[in-house]
């Protein structure tokens, strides 16, 4: 069969013989496409309307094939039933119309960017599931502004396989959309592929394409689906599709938010015929359902805004095209200047300097717009005087730079002159006049693509789209039907335009320029028209006005008039509306339930107006943590703009401290695209995690770690979050410390998990969890394997929890960190651990500190570490462990080659453990950190430590603090470590009983010169060993005579040593000549 798989085995029917025959003969001729139709067709008859459930239904149709294949199976006689035509499924077959269509084809797109090499994002797309409500509501700059340019983790596809079934159990998708914000290169995806399929390298199951774009499209009032098929190929026939006979065909439709006419998938009516001449619209909405050309897989390409328009039931597939990365905005800025490297990377050090606009360039068409204004601003030199028009920080300041080139003719024939002032003067003015109109009215009306009867009815001078000036802003392309379709090179050029249109026009206009209708007001003028501007952008639900009203705000800008006086703005005409402008903007920031993005928007216009105050204020309470008394709309309005682009909420909003329920729930239309979010010590209860939940379940959700730790969520808050894990796909750390959710919360959670695969980071110390918790937790791990790190520390579970844990640990293959610190665990619970210590093999880190492990929980664990081979750092700090416990350990670490990390501080530990350490210290070769702080080892311990090290080269950490270690113990360390290398972190302090005498200086100071010889030519990083000493004047000499040979010092500590000023200046001296990036304590 077409997977590869054996055919089923031969049946016989209830006659037997020649039934059998007859059917098996049947059965061969069922094409394997009816195999991969039947259940195509059956879903698609479910979504037509009861008019067009009868259509289709002749012996050829799939439903006339299913009907065959029914009574096939059936055991009825095949004499009656027409036997299916078997399909000719040979792609690219030799027919001389197949060939001349892909000769037809590869005319057509010939000449056109990145054919033959498409980037790396246009040969592998992102599948997605739908679209968010950010998509269907919001003007493309704002997706890309408010997702900070980064997309949802997602599957990929490969181009060569997006129209192929996603597994052996599915069948290919007959409804295709590619979503994509303006200017990503939606039409160059279209075109590659149409290339590559051309030159046999993709879609090879397709034996047609039929490429049409809704620019050609809208060229027609009425269109029939036959004669569709022939305006792309007129070769056809009149027979069109029906003739070709050709199995598998793909119509291509580029460009749905182009289409001059809405489809209306409600008030359509039904069609059949495909001779039947109807409306555009009414065309496409029928192929798309199916009632006409069932057979044809679609594949549609649109701004996701309009891609709502076709219902989600329809759609089989939908996969979205990803912005630049990092990487491709440096290699798409390098190949715009090719023989200028400086020049390139100027133009990204610039670009990469401004949050906002670097996030904008993961627009490709975007990219390259900036890329040649800033590189006109590079060649242009503005002199000292004009050092600020360099380097522009708002949208309307780069694309007045790029007006700016466009006037001066850069990119035009060389050896031309430069025009003179007044005729740059002239043709701003003019083109602004004509084409400007054009922009703002398209704009309104929701129209992009213009013709040459749009530009007579809005009076635009055909000869003045043949100059340099007007190519740089409209691109010329001819439709099927030899008429020519102009658009702007990008959206927001379109807006640009228009914003300059409307500002002109405003200052003399005595009607309303959004209507073209009568005077509306008693008052004109510009603070007029610019009211009504702003009301309209704020009404517009879908956002399509708010880049407008940011381009109109900055065309008030002191730096945008410097830089357009003379051209396009009068100098100084700017001063006298600028601060009524700002009031007035402001003044839309209304009070009301949650921050809007109009209301984001409106920041938006005061930054490109310089009116920068507010979220100055906000920013600065941000920082210094004054923001909770700032709780006013124009605040939470601020607040929400500047979790969307400032440089200190990009990794992390921290809202700790600050808020109240009513402000969180004004922001919550924000606080769903923060990738990390602190919402810490705010006194939520559990009604706001009702709140978060919301947002949490939300489709457009991108938060993937949240704080709120030291809160006073119970377990009703606790459930509420737990709903919200069942859905989130985003979320990978959860922090909910110090609260109060106890066993029924902890439950809510465990439940959460076990559905749940994207969450790895769960903290949940101090909430008050026993033992039934612990059980709903443990339960839980033995079927998730998403979990990475728990933190269950400060809790009460007990040996019962520990034993709980200790189960799942045994089948659970994905925790890598458990911390159970101070959970009352004694020696039967660490048995339970370490037996499943023995079978885990995915444990790297366990803290087991603050507990009650004796000696006996100290022989488990070491009986553990001789056969564990996966667990990397081992807590025991503050048990009860004595002598005998380190030296069961001690005796593992002699076999253990997989722990790196071990902390034995305040245990009871003596001498007689020390040594033992110290003996496995000689044969082990992966231990690396060991902290004995806090145990009477003495000189004696501290020796055999020191005796150790001389043979180690593992080691690179030692903590001995506190540790009775006098000054036999640091000679014993110094001499060590004059000949140890590896060794980077020393921190020990010696033991003295009393304040020092004369006598006591003595003996340690010959310690505290063999610890500090050792420092000549030694690379050791922090040195903590000379704390508390009361070395006095000769022991600083001593430490920085040592230092004059030591350049890899980087902490040393010297507190407490009665060194006096004359000493501290010696040693200072000595660390600024040999080591000065080292900090010292003194």
């Amino acid at each position: 069969t077409r997977d590869g798989r054996p055919p089923p085995p031969e049946f016989v029917g209830p006659g037997g013989g020649a039934g059998v025959v007859t059917r098996q003969r049947a059965l061969q001729a069922l094409s394997s496409q009816l195999l991969v139709a039947i259940p195509d067709s059956m879903r698609k008859q479910e979504v037509r309307t009861g008019g067009e459930a009868g259509q289709g239904r002749g012996p050829g149709s799939p439903a006339g094939q299913v009907k065959v294949l029914v009574d096939l199976l059936a055991g009825k006689s095949s004499q009656s039933s027409q036997t299916p035509q078997t399909l000719d499924r040979t792609p690219h077959g030799d027919d001389s119309r197949i060939q001349k269509c892909q000769e037809a084809l590869l005319n057509r797109v010939k000449g056109s960017p990145e054919l033959g090499g498409p980037s790396p994002r246009l040969t592998s797309l992102l599948l997605v599931e739908g679209l968010t409500d950010l998509q269907l509501k919001e003007h493309d700059f704002t997706q890309v502004e408010t997702t900070r340019g980064g997309w949802h983790p997602a599957r990929t596809i490969a181009l060569e396989r997006l129209f192929l079934p996603l597994s052996r159990v599915s069948i290919p998708p007959r409804i295709s959309i590619t979503i994509g914000v303006a200017g990503v290169g939606k039409t160059t995806l279209v075109r590659n592929f149409v290339h590559l399929w051309a030159r046999g390298q993709v879609g090879k199951d397709f034996s047609l394409l039929l490429p049409l774009t809704f620019r050609d499209l809208n060229t027609y009032e009425k269109l029939s689906a036959d004669r569709l098929i022939r305006s792309v190929f007129p070769h056809i026939g009149e027979s069109g599709l029906a003739a070709a006979a050709l199995p598998k065909i793909l119509l291509i439709l580029d460009g749905l938010d182009e289409c001059k006419t809405p489809l209306d998938f409600s008030n359509t009516v039904a069609c059949t015929d495909p001779k039947k001449e109807i409306q555009v619209d009414h065309l496409i909405t029928n192929i798309i359902r199916g009632n006409l050309f069932p057979e044809v897989s679609v594949w549609v390409t649109s701004r996701p805004g309009v891609a709502g328009q076709i219902p989600g039931g329809l759609v089989d597939r939908m996969t979205e095209i990803r912005g630049f990365n990092e990487e491709e905005i440096k290699v798409c800025l390098e190949e715009m200047f090719p023989e200028d490297h400086t020049l390139s990377d100027w133009v990204l050090r610039q670009v990469q300097a401004d949050r906002a606009l670097y996030l904008m360039c993961t627009v490709p068409a975007f990219c390259r717009l900036a890329g040649s204004a800033l590189g006109h601003l590079s060649r242009t030199k503005p002199g000292p005087q004009d050092s600020a028009l360099w380097t522009p920080r708002t949208l309307c300041e780069l694309y007045s730079w790029y007006f700016r080139m466009a006037l001066g003719g850069d990119g035009q024939e060389k050896g031309k002159a430069s025009p003179r002032i007044e005729q740059v003067a002239h043709s701003s003015r003019k083109m602004v006049g004509t084409l400007g109109r054009l922009a703002f009215h398209g704009l309104v009306r929701r129209k992009y693509v213009f013709y040459e009867q749009d530009l007579k009815a809005f009076g635009v001078d055909l000869a003045l789209l043949q100059s340099a000036l007007c190519g740089c802003f409209l691109r010329r392309e001819e439709t099927l039907v030899s008429s020519t379709a102009y658009c702007f090179t990008h959206l927001s050029l379109q807006e640009f335009v228009a914003a300059a249109y409307y500002y002109s026009a405003s200052k003399r206009a005595i009607f309303d320029l959004f209507t073209e209708g009568g005077v509306s007001w008693p008052r004109l003028g510009f603070l007029t028209h610019f009211r009504s501007a702003a009301q309209r952008a704020m009404q517009a639900e879908d956002g399509r006005l708010d880049v407008f009203l940011r381009f109109l705000s900055g065309l008030l800008s002191p730096r945008v008039n410097a830089l357009l006086a003379g051209s396009l703005l009068a100098q100084g005409e700017h001063q006298g509306y600028r601060a009524q402008v700002a009031e007035l903007l402001q003044g839309c920031l209304r009070p009301d339930v949650a921050v809007c993005a109009r209301a984001v928007n409106t920041l938006h216009c005061l930054h490109e107006l310089q009116h920068t105050e507010l979220a100055r204020s906000v920013e600065e309470a941000m920082r210094s943590g004054g923001l909770a008394g700032l709780t006013s709309p124009q605040h939470r309005a601020a607040l929400a703009y500047l979790l969307q682009v400032s440089d200190a909420c990009a990794q992390e909003a921290n809202l700790s401290l600050c808020l109240s329920k009513g402000v969180l729930q004004s922001l919550l239309p924000q606080l769903l695209y923060c990738r990390s979010l602190r919402l810490d010590n705010n006194q939520f209860q559990d009604p706001v995690m009702d709140l978060l939940g919301s947002v949490l379940s939300g489709k457009d959700c991108r938060i993937q770690r949240i704080s709120l730790a030291e809160n006073q969520i119970s377990n009703k808050g606790a459930k509420a979050l737990a709903r919200s894990l069942l859905v989130n796909r985003s979320l990978t750390a959860l922090d909910l410390q110090s609260n109060a959710i106890r066993d029924n919360g902890a439950r809510s959670v465990a439940e959460a998990l076990a559905a749940n695969r994207t969450l790895s980071v769960l903290h949940l110390q101090k909430n008050t969890i026993g033992p039934v918790g612990a059980q709903q937790m443990a339960d839980t791990l033995k079927q998730n394997r998403s979990l990475k790190e728990l933190i269950f520390s400060s809790n009460s579970i007990g040996d019962g929890g520990a034993e709980a844990l200790a189960m799942a640990l045994e089948v659970n293959q994905g925790l890598e960190s458990l911390d159970l610190q101070s959970n009352s665990i004694s020696d039967a619970g660490v048995a339970a651990l370490m037996g499943a210590l023995c079978a885990n093999q995915t444990l790297i880190s366990l803290n087991l500190r603050e507990n009650s492990i004796s000696s006996e929980g100290a022989r488990e664990l070491a009986r553990a570490l001789c056969i564990n081979r996966t667990l990397k750092n081992l807590d025991l700090t503050a048990n009860l462990l004595h002598d005998q416990g380190a030296q069961a350990i001690a005796v593992a670490m002699r076999e253990n080659q997989a722990l790196t990390s071990l902390h034995l501080q305040w245990n009871f530990i003596q001498a007689g453990a020390a040594k033992a350490l110290g003996q496995a210290l000689q044969l082990n070769r992966s231990l690396t950190s060991l902290d004995l702080q806090e145990n009477a080892i003495g000189d004696e311990g501290a020796s055999a430590v020191a005796s150790a090290l001389k043979a180690n080269t593992a080691l690179t950490a030692l903590y001995l603090q506190v540790a009775s270690i006098g000054s036999r113990g640091a000679q014993a360390l110094g001499d060590a470590l004059a000949v140890n290398r590896t060794l980077e972190i020393l921190e020990t302090t010696y033991f003295l009983h009393a304040p020092p005498t004369p006598k006591d200086n003595a003996v340690l100071l010959p310690g505290a010169r063999s610890n500090t010889k050792w420092l000549t030519g030694i690379s050791i990083f922090s040195l903590s060993s000379l704390q508390e000493n009361s070395l006095g004047m000769d022991g600083a000499i001593c430490v920085a005579t040592a230092l004059s040979g030591n350049h890899g010092l980087q902490h040393i500590n010297l507190q407490g040593n009665h060194i006096g000023e004359s000493g501290a200046r010696m040693i200072s001296e000595a660390i600024r000549t040999n080591a000065p990036s080292c900090t010292v304590e003194m």
